[in-house]
């Protein structure tokens, strides 16, 4: 199939056309079987095609399939955020909107808290994705290939170290930086809101110091500023708790979703505590599409499965996996490039990396070839393109999950010198 029609601006990690898949597997147009450990990038967290979800997109589909919430409200959206505010696991009174993507909830974050607070300067960190909007590029953390030749993006925005035990960036360093930057850069009384991932998808699978994530939270309520997680990637179950923010032991004040929480319908949301949601005026926040009735319906179903039983089992059962075959790819020495592993749960990364510590980005290229090659999808993830990121569907079946892992254990040994 030629692809002459589609943007040369958009990458493409397999060259390979899908045409059908089943929970974490899928089928290219040749025929070809491949285990999916990229899962639509967090977003088929319960794999393709789950029954409950297509059903429901079946029987909405013969009912409803169209209206914008803000020309007449319909059940499927009403339904659904009822549903969604109760399966948050915080302590205060939730309300919020749907959109179409993450991204799109990003964005309106931002427009919720200039409202609330009247501030305009956002600080996120380094190594952060938030979307490839305009307002979502000044973001994110990192330059190539998001924000290079798009010109002046808007701002303000700063960045602050990321602190990690997958990057060895401590809390204490982050909070040193912090105090810098409202030292030298700008006035703590001029923030509207940090924005921050619990784990980093993008930037390489990176669990969030918890003692800074508390130190956070303290700060922001005695300045005033209001705290966002992007759950995006991290939520509906990717790390074994239906969201990352619940191991931090804080609650944000806004929190952005995405990806998986519709079974692979495009869908996202922005909610958090109802004053700062409903400050806007009258028609500031709504969209044509956004809260689709198809995509109502599948991320009911998706909830409907999503019980905390359920997560909890497939989180340790993926993990434990995962775990012990890393620990024992290291005992066994099997490559000279097989670095640490990343993140927390069933968000894992696996970290290339040269004898010198350095980022072993070309292996990881050859990695991903030899990988889908063999059978199995993968996707790069990390500043250098050298950690690979593990999104299996959490439903994915225990032998077809060791079956993708002995092939990227025969293609770690393959790597060339």
């Amino acid at each position: 199939m030629s692809r002459e029609t589609i943007s040369q601006s958009i990458s493409i990690v397999h060259p390979i056309s899908l045409s059908h898949g089943k929970n974490a597997e899928v089928w290219d147009t040749t025929g070809k079987r491949y285990i999916d450990f990229v899962g639509g990038i967090g977003v088929l967290n319960l794999g393709h095609c789950h029954p409950a979800v297509v059903e429901a997109i079946r029987e909405q589909a013969t009912q409803l399939t169209h209206y914008a919430f803000n020309a007449a409200p319909h059940a499927p959206y009403i339904k659904l955020m009822e549903r969604l505010s109760a399966f948050i696991p915080v302590g205060y009174p939730v309300s919020g909107m749907l959109t179409n993507s993450g991204a799109e909830a990003a964005e309106n974050a931002l427009k919720i808290v200039r409202g609330a607070t009247g501030r305009t300067a956002v600080i996120a960190f380094d190594g952060a994705f938030h979307g490839r909007t305009l307002a979502t590029l000044n973001l994110n953390g990192k330059v190539a290939p998001y924000k290079q030749k798009v010109g002046v993006l808007p701002g303000p925005v700063y960045h602050l170290p990321y602190p990690s035990a997958d990057n060895g960036v401590t809390c204490a360093q982050a909070l040193k930086a912090m105090d810098r930057l409202f030292s030298v850069e700008i006035d703590v009384n001029d923030v509207a809101c940090f924005i921050i991932e619990p784990v980093q998808g993008e930037g390489g699978f990176l669990a969030l110091d918890i003692e800074f994530a508390q130190t956070l939270r303290r700060f922001c309520d005695e300045h005033q500023i209001l705290l966002i997680a992007d759950e995006i990637q991290s939520g509906f179950g990717r790390t074994g708790q239906r969201f990352a923010f619940s191991r931090l032991g804080i609650e944000p004040d806004l929190i952005l979703l995405g990806k998986s929480i519709a079974g692979g319908v495009p869908l996202g949301a922005v909610v958090g505590r109802k004053a700062l949601m409903d400050n806007l005026p009258k028609g500031g926040l709504g969209g044509t599409y956004s809260g689709n009735p198809i995509a109502c319906a599948a991320a009911l179903a998706t909830l409907e499965v999503m019980t905390d039983e359920h997560l909890q089992v497939w989180g340790a059962q993926q993990e434990a996996a995962i775990v012990s075959r890393h620990e024992a790819w290291r005992s066994q020495q099997l490559s000279p490039y097989l670095g640490r592993l990343t993140g927390v749960g069933a968000m894992r990364g696996i970290e290339l990396s040269n004898a010198d510590g350095t980022p072993a980005a070309k292996q990881l290229t050859q990695l991903l070839g030899l990988a889908r090659d063999a059978g199995l999808l993968l996707m790069p993830s990390g500043k250098s393109r050298h950690i690979v990121r593990l999104l299996a569907p959490l439903t994915i079946e225990p032998a077809v999950l060791e079956e993708g892992l002995d092939i990227l254990q025969a293609c770690l040994k393959q790597l060339d010198e």
